[in-house]
């Protein structure tokens, strides 16, 4: 160890007044990877349904993102975005890939990270997706939206879940409100407190669907 005169040392230290004057409003760990899912899904192309997912492994660093879309070489323009046809096979639902699924398929690292991950997504999983998960290593899953509720194939992902000791949880309510993100420069997040901005983020909504 090196020896260091304590008279050098005080000479050198960086002074009280100056350590410690933190930004105390940052935004916790399951809202920045929750966020980044709900960022991810906006590169969907469904026009029924943006879902995004972001595993995250026990440190908190983020492994892969993913949203739903159409295989690897499938050109968007050609794809049958529908969810009703006569045929299924002329709907989306033979042939797109889910969220959780394809940011399991775009991790490109080591599996072992995998073990012990969390996903964060944006929509329930469904019980292929919930296989997929199980086999993979993840042990955790936070959900923000969970409208299949009780239909057939959410209770069997749950119980695909619950056998195989995956933990799921709703995204807490309390973090549950509504963020400006600006990609102007100096920007970033900002929280939406005045009810002008939240008219205002209504009316935008309102004119896009």
């Amino acid at each position: 160890m090196i020896e260091i005169d304590e008279e050098e040392y005080k000479k050198y230290r960086i002074p009280n007044e100056l350590i410690g004057n933190k930004r105390e409003n940052v935004i916790g760990w399951d809202e920045a990877f929750m966020l980044q899912a709900v960022v991810i899904a906006g590169r969907s192309k469904d026009p029924s349904s943006q879902v995004g997912a972001c595993i995250v492994d026990e440190n908190n660093h983020i492994l892969s993102l993913g949203y739903n879309g159409t295989p690897k070489t499938w050109n968007d323009n050609t794809f049958p975005w529908e969810r009703k046809a006569d045929k299924d096979y002329h709907t989306k639902y033979p042939y797109v890939i889910h969220a959780e699924m394809n940011a399991l398929l775009n991790y490109k690292g080591n599996n072992k990270s995998l073990d012990g991950a969390t996903v964060y997504v944006t929509l329930f999983p469904c019980s292929n997706c919930a296989k997929a998960l199980v086999q993979a290593g993840v042990k955790k899953v936070i959900y923000l939206s969970d409208k299949y509720k009780d239909t057939d194939d959410n209770i069997a992902a749950k119980i695909c879940f619950d056998y195989c000791g995956v933990e799921y949880e709703e995204f807490n309510p309390e973090l549950q409100r509504d963020l400006i993100v600006s990609l102007k420069p100096n920007e970033g997040l900002s929280e939406i407190q005045t009810s002008d901005e939240i008219m205002k983020l209504t009316k935008n909504r309102n004119s896009n669907h």
